[in-house]
C-alpha cells in the first residue's frame, strides 16, 4: 500500500533552497534514465511535504522513508586516501560528508552533465 502510494506521489521541495517561487513538485519514486531502476526521490534537507498534504502530516511517512534509505543495507562508506576520487549519481544517491579527516584540507569539484527530465515510476 505504501509502494503504491509512493509510485504515484509527488513532493513538494523548499522553495527557498530551490530559488523559486512556488514549491517545485517532484515525483517521490522515480525510474532511473539509464539503469531502469527505481530510486526514492526525496532529501531531508529539501523536501517539505508530499503534494496535497500539509507538512505535519507529511512528517510520519517522511522520517520513515529516511530512516529505511539511511539503513546500514543501503549505504557505502567510501573511505578517502591520497590521490582518492568519488563520483555519484544524484539521481539516485545521498551524500554526505563525515568530519572524519581533522585538519586536513578537503577539494572538491563539482561537474553537473545536461540529462533528461526525470520521470516518476508508476505504481504496480
Amino acid at each position: 500500500r505504501i509502494r503504491r502510494f509512493l509510485g504515484a506521489g509527488e513532493l513538494a521541495h523548499n522553495p527557498e533552497l530551490a530559488d523559486a517561487l512556488d514549491d517545485v513538485i517532484h515525483p517521490v519514486v522515480i525510474k532511473h534514465p539509464l539503469s531502469g531502476r527505481e530510486a526514492l526521490y526525496i532529501n531531508p534537507s529539501f523536501t517539505l511535504r508530499f503534494a496535497g498534504r500539509s507538512i505535519v502530516t507529511s512528517l510520519p511517512l517522511l522520517a520513515y522513508l529516511y530512516l529505511h534509505a539511511t539503513r546500514p543495507a543501503k549505504v557505502a562508506r567510501f573511505t578517502w586516501r591520497p590521490g582518492s576520487v568519488a563520483l555519484w549519481d544524484n539521481r539516485a544517491t545521498w551524500h554526505y560528508a563525515r568530519n572524519d579527516y581533522p585538519g586536513e584540507a578537503r577539494v572538491m569539484h563539482r561537474v553537473t552533465i545536461a540529462g533528461c527530465a526525470l520521470r516518476g515510476s508508476a505504481p504496480n
